[in-house]
This record gives C-alpha cells, structure tokens and sequence, in this order.
C-alpha cells in the first residue's frame, strides 16, 4: 500500500511538474481556430481579432477555418471532435452552446461536457436594422406599420436554432405583429438581401453591421444596449417601451473553447493571452468600433455563464412555445 501511494505522489508531483512545461513548449506548429458561421459576419470578425493576437503572442499561425451550417453546430461538433491536444480550438457564441441546446433537436455535443470553456472574449447588443426604404422612421412607427400589415414585413435570421431567431420570435410575441422569418446560413449572407430590400428588417449584432448603418446603406431603429459603435441610435428599453418593449435588452456573447480533455496548461495560457490582448489599449479601441464589450473571464466563470444562459433561454423558449426543431 505504501509503495501504491509513493506511486501516485510521484505521478501527481510529475504531472504538477509536466503542466508548466507542457504550456511552454506549446504550441509548436499551427493551431486552426474553427469559426462555426461564414466569413464576414460579426463571429467572424471578432475570431480574427483574437487569431491575429494569439498567433503573435505566441509564435505560431492561428489558422482560421469557417464551418457555417445548422445555427453553428456543425463547426462547434467539428471542435467537439478534434484531438484534445491544443491544436483545435473553437469560438463558441450564445446560440452555438445555450442557443442550440434549447433550439435543436439532437445537438451531438453537450455545451459543456464535450468541450473545455477557456474565455469569454466578450459580449454585444443586438440591433434591430432595416433596409432604409420601409416606411417608418423609428421603433413605434415601424411596430405600427407591423400591426397594421401584417406579414408585409419579412425579418432575416440565421437559423432556427440560433439565438438571435429565438430573440425575433420574442420581439415580434412582445409586440403582437406577424412578420416572416426568413432563414440565412449566415449574416454575410443575409445584408446583401437586406441591402437590395429582398428582406425587410434583421435583428444582430452590431460589429458586421455598424459600418453599413453609417454609410447609409441600412437604418438602425433601437438596441438593446448602449452602443458606442452606433451613438445616436436610442435603447429598446426606452424607445421601444410604448409598443411592449420596455423589458427588450439581451446581449451576445462570444468565447473560445476547446475539446474536452485538453491540458489546463493550454487553456490557462490561451485564455490568459486573450485576457490581456481584449484588455489592452489597441484591444479596447478595436471591440468599441465594434461595440464588443471585452471580457476575457476564467474558465469558470465561463462555464457559469453557459449553464445560466441554457436555463434561461430554455425558459424564454418554454414561455414562447417554441419546440427543438
């Protein structure tokens, strides 16, 4: 017995001993960052921003590889799937982890068990856009407008197990109109509609969308929270409040993750470097234009995150009747 316990000492004391050296010798070849919607959208932007630092940081390329496709699913399965050996990680968001385990049948991944939270990078409004020629100038006038025709209006979204689908069902219960949903695999697919007036109106986030608003191209009715990045566009909370949207004020937030099983030691420097870089003066400057909020949270508030989120968007969902599709 005695020799067993010396044993296990010694493993765990070369284990305490192995962790730091592991973090320093990695990483040693290219990491791939899997980014489970299309190119150019909000997820998109923010994965390049962390990729570009973390390949600086550390020495080696973070090669970003997009995997859209099923509200985010099939890229968060693909990061679910890989080898734990630190060379796959994932940006995880509200609707691929919370979103589409209450949104989606039979996800092949648990937001949690199957996957190693290393961050929360950070968290953003979402704003309710449309093409410039629908005939309302603000937030009271355009659920009006909704009432009075109803399903006139077609309003975007990508994926019926995503967040920001389960949000527009919610806004439009809130408000008692019927516009129609019309799906996209991604936002840089929706916009080039939205632009040429194919679709009405979409509710997202900020960071894809801002330079468009500002250019003219789209107008932006109210978000959900303050805005840097959009100034002069007034809260849901306030401008909406007449019309049922006095409560109207989620966020979304964006993360890293990694497969189950992947050492500490790589966790804890990942998410130790994105801490610094989201925090840092060009990091600030960066997510503002985006209207990114930075983060950069341990692997355990993380995790807390997530679980809160899966309870309280399985409540909204319960509430609106909404069943995994």
């Amino acid at each position: 017995m005695t020799v067993q316990l010396r044993r296990c000492a010694l493993a765990l004391a070369l284990a305490a001993f192995a962790s730091p050296l592991l973090a320093q010798a990695w990483p040693t070849q290219p990491v791939r960052l899997v980014v489970p919607f299309p190119p150019g959208g909000g997820t998109d932007l923010t994965a390049r921003s962390v990729a570009a630092r973390l390949a600086s940081a550390l020495g080696q390329p973070f090669v970003v590889e997009n995997r859209g496709g099923a509200g985010g699913t099939i890229g968060a399965d693909a990061v679910a799937k890989s080898a734990p050996d630190g060379y796959t990680i994932g940006i995880a968001t509200s609707s691929t982890h919370p979103g589409a385990l209450v949104l989606q049948k039979n996800v092949p991944y648990d937001p949690l068990k199957s996957f190693a939270p290393i961050t929360m990078i950070g968290n953003t409004s979402y704003v309710l856009l449309a093409n410039p020629t629908v005939p309302a100038a603000n937030v009271v006038e355009l659920i009006a407008y909704a009432r009075a025709n109803p399903g006139k209006l077609n309003v975007a979204n990508v994926g019926a197990s995503t967040i920001g689908y389960l949000l527009t069902l919610q806004l439009k219960a809130l408000t008692g109109t019927n516009m129609v949903d019309i799906g996209y695999k991604g936002a840089s697919q929706a916009y080039p509609d939205l632009i040429g007036n194919q679709v009405s109106l979409f509710l997202d986030n900020p960071g894809a969308s801002t330079p468009l608003v500002t250019s003219g191209k789209l107008k932006a009715y109210a978000v959900t929270a303050p805005t840097p990045s959009l100034p002069g566009v007034p809260l849901f909370t306030e401008a909406g409040a007449a019309v049922g949207l006095r409560n109207f004020d989620p966020s979304f937030w964006y993360g890293l993750v990694a497969p189950a099983g992947t050492p500490r030691a790589v966790v804890e420097r990942i998410q130790a470097e994105t801490a610094k870089f989201v925090h840092s003066p060009e990091g600030i400057k960066e997510f503002a234009a985006r209207s990114l909020e930075p983060v950069g949270s341990t692997p355990e508030q993380f995790a807390a995150v997530i679980q809160k989120d899966i309870e309280r968007y399985g409540a909204l969902a319960r509430q609106l009747g909404l069943q995994p599709q």
